[in-house]
């Protein structure tokens, strides 16, 4: 390849005081600054939608500062702009929603996954209650050190449980005190498909292999999300 690739990691505060790293990945081509760089956006705490928006809004900033320098310049306008592409993302998905017919009257599905939870009895009874109290189904699912959450139901209802899940002390920490969850990441954010099957209600449930925790995932027609997303885990 010609040119110059690297990558920056950055910290951005969020709406809810919570740091963003974003990992940009910046290649310039031979006849940079001419030319416009590839850039590629990936996020653990953002959704593969909102990083193709992040991307696409960078790109056309880009293109306001064609020949000169920029790659600082465009990393002070996402640390500034950040927040606004984010909100923007999601009206933009809840238009979507709204406008189209879609499958289950638009069905929004959610999964994350959890590093640990110290205080598990106290942790996982926060989560069925909030389940419950937004009308949300799904598993949450224990395999080894594997912990992930496995969600559907309303697109609001999915937004407001992750604000739950970010913004509250769920857990402890090693000194024992009750802290928030910093080590969620979202995996997958999608609008639930017809080959997708619904669950009636919302189970914690322990697995001992995992050829049982992909059988849960195929039962419900998720057998793509489970390849993509949980082998991973088990690096």
């Amino acid at each position: 390849m010609h040119g110059i690739s690297f990558r920056i990691q950055i910290a951005v505060k969020e709406v809810l005081d919570t740091d963003v790293l974003l990992k940009l990945c910046f290649h310039l081509p031979v006849n940079y600054p001419s030319t416009v760089p590839d850039i590629s956006v990936t996020s653990d705490q953002l959704t593969r939608a909102q990083c193709v928006d992040v991307r696409e809004k960078l790109l056309e900033e880009a293109k306001q500062h064609l020949s000169e320098p920029m790659v600082h310049d465009l990393i002070l306008w996402v640390q500034q702009h950040l927040q606004d592409v984010i909100k923007q993302s999601a009206t933009v998905c809840n238009e979507k929603t709204t406008l189209s017919k879609g499958t289950e009257d638009g069905i929004w599905m959610l999964l994350l996954h959890l590093d640990h939870m110290r205080a598990k009895a106290k942790y996982v009874k926060t989560v069925e209650k909030w389940a419950s109290d937004l009308r949300l189904t799904g598993r949450l699912m224990f395999m080894g050190k594997i912990i992930l959450i496995l969600l559907q139901g309303d697109r609001n209802s999915i937004k407001e449980y992750l604000i739950l899940q970010k913004t509250s002390k769920v857990d402890v920490n090693s000194s024992g005190k009750k802290c928030k969850e910093k080590m969620m990441r979202v995996l997958c954010e999608t609008e639930l498909q017809s080959q997708h099957k619904r669950f009636q209600m919302f189970e914690v449930k322990e697995y001992s292999a995992l050829e049982e925790l992909q059988k849960e995932f195929e039962t419900a027609g998720l057998t793509a999300l489970f390849s993509e997303f949980v082998p991973p885990l088990l690096k």
